[in-house]
């Protein structure tokens, strides 16, 4: 089989950096108060600046799949006719602007100039972009393509928005219940963020600069297992199952929220870290190697609240990552979900920091209904 390394990485961040102190200037006031779980979230979870794909009147400035195409055309930057040569278009999101066409179709849309190639669009949360990292690996250690771009991205600033509440609100009005949102839809306003990121994998390292060779990418769910934790256009039911948005009326999915982003915050709590860093002990074990081959650590973080967690878990296993190992850009990306990973790599990999024969370990735990992803590369 060939090798497989990611020669290049770029990343697309729509408009300026939204401040925490602006975040309700963008997304609305519900029922025209200040939200009462924003500082608390906020304080938990580390993030000081995000960007959305809007603008503070709502007008929207960018669709998904044109971050992505952004994020994708970075790749060429320095030779845009270069793109003729991807064979391979591999692009996740949790949040598609449209259930059909795929969303790596719509991509593809916005990159006339590439000619027509392979396209193949993942689905899921936040694992969703190795997903796409690992189709686009797979197919060029087979030697069946050449220069496949994988590409994640996140657009979820538009559900966040107080608008897309009103009709619960109303509705709580009319009960006389306190019409503010219930906390497991409030709490992921504080943290989602906006952008795409994109890398190209090849056969053959660059001939100057570094690349990375992808040692090995494993993943697990644990769905078998577990009730869902993170969801959107569905409700929980009392005995922990969803209710599809497709089996509600019309008028009930307004009146609920349905097609909020939710987040059951006690389940997270309980199982995020304990299901997938055991699983990630046994994937080190399988492969014969420690924590101590790491040169730098990426978790994917929705919140930093999650580091220490993750610190701990490591400790009582006998395990000592020094922080000086540990990378997160969650301060000030925010938490973009499928997209996280690709921006926290790209900056890593475009640092100028990273040494021949460094080893990167990238962590990506999904909470929707706990999934987990793990890669070893080595910079060559």
């Amino acid at each position: 089989m060939s090798e497989a390394y990611i020669t290049r990485i770029a990343k697309f961040l729509p408009n300026e950096s939204v401040s925490n102190d602006e975040m309700e200037e963008y997304l609305g006031f519900i029922n025209g108060k200040p939200s009462k779980s924003k500082a608390i979230v906020l304080r938990n979870n580390g993030i000081k600046a995000r960007y959305y794909a809007l603008r503070k009147d709502g007008t929207l400035t960018h669709t998904n799949a044109e971050m992505a195409a952004e994020a994708v055309k970075g790749l060429f930057a320095k030779n845009p006719a270069e793109i003729e040569e991807m064979d391979l278009l591999s692009c996740a999101t949790s949040s598609p602007d449209q259930l059909m066409p795929s969303h790596g179709s719509m991509v593809h849309g916005y990159l006339p100039e590439s000619g027509p190639v392979e396209v193949v669009s993942p689905s899921g949360v936040c694992c969703a972009g190795m997903h796409a990292f690992k189709y686009a690996y797979m197919l060029v250690k087979l030697g069946e393509k050449e220069k496949a771009v994988a590409c994640a991205s996140e657009r979820l600033s538009t559900v966040l928005r107080a608008s897309q509440f009103e009709e619960e609100v109303q509705q709580l009005l009319k009960l006389e219940q306190n019409p503010y949102l219930s906390f497991e839809k409030d709490f992921l306003r504080w943290m989602l963020s906006d952008g795409a990121g994109a890398f190209l994998v090849e056969p053959n390292p660059n001939s100057e600069g570094i690349s990375l060779k992808i040692d090995w990418i494993e993943g697990c769910s644990y769905a078998n297992e577990e009730e869902a934790c993170m969801y959107m256009g569905a409700d929980k039911t009392a005995d922990g199952s969803l209710k599809s948005y497709k089996d509600y009326p019309a008028e009930e999915i307004n009146d609920h929220s349905v097609f909020s982003i939710k987040q059951d915050v006690k389940l997270l709590g309980e199982k995020i870290v304990k299901l997938g860093f055991a699983k990630f002990l046994e994937i080190m074990n399988k492969k014969g190697m420690s924590m101590d081959d790491v040169t730098y650590f990426l978790p994917h973080l929705s919140s930093y609240f999650f580091e220490s967690k993750i610190e701990t878990f490591f400790k009582e296993n006998g395990i000592d990552v020094p922080k000086h190992k540990w990378y997160t850009n969650l301060v000030t990306k925010g938490n973009v979900g499928a997209a996280s990973i690709y921006m926290m790599l790209e900056e890593v990999f475009n640092s100028g920091a990273l040494k021949k024969g460094e080893k990167i370990l990238l962590a990506v735990p999904e909470s929707s209904r706990f999934s987990y992803m793990f890669c070893m590369l080595t910079v060559v």
